[in-house]
């Protein structure tokens, strides 16, 4: 109060009605929080951006490490850093900021049941991108679906199947779906049967089927392969073969060596049978 009086006592004020004076402190008072509204709002934007930029520098200079993943962590801290700048400032001309967090939270719940569908999309993608099952040039199966990743966003997955159909899912169907990735291994283990006849000596049988097919450069002989009698058919002993090849080559690679045994067969004389019907007509 003595302050208070002392400045009334100035010459300046003398003969002035006290509202002049309370106009001006409030005045004062008002410019003083803009000021520092627009000092809270420069800083934290300032700090924001910085701090959104340095996560996603993160995911670029790693390498082993999503792009995709640290963009959209970036911007989340951005803008988490800009709404509680915002409340401050609020805070700063005494809005209480209690109901206005309730508020946000309110609408967010209300956004968040709306948006239901694309938030677990959104989840999906995050999971899918940090514990990558799969990724760009993958060949897969996800749910029947079968094809080449061409895109994962936070959305979808995108795949190019055999026919270089593009096919989208949804990234909640592709993480609560069982996912084959052909592409993790380097090699994989082919397998074939094939059939010969009652009348063959199987040893013959068996030395020209694996020898054709060990002769191929693309067979592997570490694992050791793999050939026995597995089956007695109806018209046909059966023998199961499997061999590893590099995963690049394993579809041409299967489909090569069934028609290279059975020139091979033919080639030896050794009979490949196909099914036969009898018919017997009874007569009176």
């Amino acid at each position: 109060m003595d302050f208070f009086q002392d400045i009334m006592a100035a010459p300046v004020w003398q003969g002035k009605p006290l509202s002049d004076f309370l106009s001006l402190e409030l005045m004062a008072t008002f410019v003083g929080s803009v000021l520092a509204a627009i000092a809270i709002l420069f800083i934290g934007w300032m700090i924001a951006a910085w701090l959104g930029r340095r996560v996603k520098r993160i995911g670029l200079n790693h390498k082993h490490l999503d792009d995709t993943l640290f963009n959209f962590l970036g911007s989340i801290v951005r803008y988490t850093i800009l709404a509680f700048t915002v409340l401050i400032v609020l805070n700063t001309f005494g809005v209480q900021t209690t109901s206005v967090v309730a508020a946000i939270g309110a609408a967010g719940l209300a956004i968040g049941l709306a948006l239901q569908g694309t938030l677990s999309n959104v989840a999906a993608g995050v999971m899918l991108i940090l514990f990558r099952p799969l990724k760009i040039g993958d060949f897969v199966d996800v749910g029947g679906k079968m094809g080449t990743v061409k895109d994962i966003t936070l959305n979808f997955t995108e795949l190019a199947s055999v026919g270089n159909v593009q096919v989208i899912i949804p990234n909640s169907e592709v993480w609560g779906n069982v996912i084959e990735n052909y592409s993790v291994y380097p090699t994989r283990r082919a397998e074939w049967t094939f059939g010969v006849g009652y009348g063959v000596n199987l040893k013959q049988a068996e030395g020209v089927i694996l020898d054709t097919i060990m002769a191929d450069e693309r067979s592997k002989s570490d694992p050791e392969p793999f050939i026995q009698v597995n089956n007695l058919g109806d018209s046909s002993v059966d023998f199961l073969v499997r061999v590893w090849c590099d995963s690049s080559v394993y579809f041409q690679y299967q489909a090569d060596m069934k028609r290279k045994v059975k020139e091979a067969l033919d080639a030896a004389g050794v009979d490949i049978p196909f099914p036969t019907r009898t018919i017997v007509q009874a007569t009176d």
